[in-house]
């Protein structure tokens, strides 16, 4: 009798053992970030860097870029701002009119979720080359990053998208053709006034959003220095500036810091940081040389020290 009893106590201690381990599997499955996990609110599961990096890959001097219209470009940005007050329906429905669509897309990498506005006609023949948005929808939408130059500045698209993931609250703003690509350097984002990008950029600006913008040197254009750091046209960014200029050169980088000394290709004429400054908000204008955006350690040291900056964004964001 009493060995009976032992069984059936040994019996139903396994059967609690297996009961708590299955409610341990599910409940690691539902947490964010692990394999296997349901997209949250649904979503594509994507690898976000290769997904960027498909989109990039079609870039070149040769291909087309149409110069948008004025109502283009202010429907397209009052869209996104939109979007980022949370009223997604209205988005989509003034995009649309567009011809730009948004998907749920939810990285494989992390598991968060993004939201990808994108032009329809990125795979036609002729693209318009109007650009893609990435909006973390997990978070309060409070800092950008800027990706004026993609492929021309190699690499510079994905440490875009190192730099969204390492903080939360982000927007990705990449421009959507070769900066050579169209005529009369239509498609030179970063000089132009009449683009997507701008209107976009400039949208986030208005709103009190801090922006960096990430670019790419040659070697020979700024020898025995790694990284320029500027804050272009303003100086509303300095403290932010000389943070990174800081943490750049505790990971062992070569900082030319333009507020200090002449540096090459300071940003002075960027007219998104001009904008900036018009709105009393922060920007920094960083270029980067070919190895720190080869994709390697490098690559991850500098996003590593750019996410100080942006984590310190996210964390205090602008007043609404």
């Amino acid at each position: 009798m009493k060995a009976h009893r032992t069984r059936v106590i040994t019996i139903a201690t396994i059967l609690l053992a297996v009961a708590a381990l299955a409610g341990g599997l599910t409940a690691l499955l539902r947490t964010p970030g692990a394999a296997g996990r349901p997209a949250q609110g649904g979503g594509e599961r994507v690898d976000l860097a290769r997904s960027v990096a498909d989109y990039t890959s079609r870039f070149g001097p040769d291909r087309t870029f149409l110069p948008p219209g004025r109502a283009d470009r202010e429907d397209i940005a009052e869209a996104i701002g939109l979007l980022l007050d949370g009223h997604r329906d209205r988005a989509e429905r003034r995009l649309a009119q567009r011809d730009f669509t948004v998907r749920t897309l939810v990285d494989r990498a992390y598991g968060h979720r993004y939201a990808e506005v994108a032009d329809r006609t990125d795979t036609a023949v002729t693209p318009r080359g109007w650009g893609r948005v990435y909006v973390d929808l997990e978070h309060r939408p409070s800092w950008s990053v800027q990706v004026p130059h993609p492929v021309s500045d190699h690499g510079t698209e994905q440490l875009g998208v190192r730099v969204l993931r390492g903080s939360p609250g982000g927007v990705l703003v990449i421009a959507g053709a070769h900066r050579k690509s169209g005529s009369d350097d239509s498609a030179d984002v970063a000089h132009r006034r009449d683009t997507v990008f701008h209107a976009i950029c400039a949208e986030l600006a208005r709103r009190g959003m801090p922006g960096i913008q990430l670019h790419g040197f040659a070697a020979s254009s700024a020898p025995g220095y790694d990284v320029i750091a500027s804050t272009g046209a303003g100086s509303e960014g300095r403290q932010e500036g000389r943070e990174l200029a800081d943490r750049l050169r505790g990971r062992d980088f070569r900082v030319c810091r333009a507020w200090v000394r002449s540096c090459p290709l300071e940003g002075r004429t960027n007219l998104q940081g001009r904008v900036a400054d018009a709105e009393d908000v922060s920007f920094l204008h960083v270029e980067f040389s070919p190895e720190v955006r080869a994709g390697g350690r490098a690559t991850a040291r500098a996003a590593g020290a750019v996410a100080g900056i942006t984590r310190a964004w996210a964390d205090n964001p602008v007043p609404d």
